[in-house]
């Protein structure tokens, strides 16, 4: 092993919290450590996109919060699929939201359904 190569797993290393440092280093290349610690992070990071999209998918409004609160957790999803990369239209945020209006809101929800392209998602959360 050359002193480049040890040098650069070390470093790798050192940076490392004492619990994945005991896990990680018998690696005896820098390079096999960080394909390792890059396919660990790379799947949990993928975990994390299905959480992120399943909490999407199943969010629903329910009578018992307010439309403001959900509103908030909503926009908090939407923020969180942004911060993984997962950019979605403004146009399908707007109908999403008002596909997930609770079912009281029917007449409503049917309102903005034909006013919806004209909306962005602050126009909709104003109204």
């Amino acid at each position: 092993m050359g002193h480049g190569v040890f040098l650069c797993r070390n470093y790798i290393l050192n940076d490392l919290s004492d619990t994945l440092y005991n896990v990680y280093s018998s690696t005896t290349t820098a390079r096999a450590l960080w394909e390792s610690l890059e396919k660990k992070y790379k799947t949990e990071d993928v975990g994390l996109k299905k959480f992120i999209v399943e909490k999407f998918l199943d969010f629903k409004m329910v009578d018992s919060k307010t439309v403001m609160n959900h509103v908030q957790e909503f926009q908090m999803i939407l923020h969180d699929l942004h911060a993984k990369e997962m950019k979605l239209r403004e146009s399908f945020q707007v109908a999403a939201m008002i596909e997930k209006l609770p079912p009281q809101w029917k007449d409503f929800k049917n309102y903005l359904k034909h006013k919806w392209k004209e909306m962005g998602l602050e126009d909709l959360i104003v109204r």
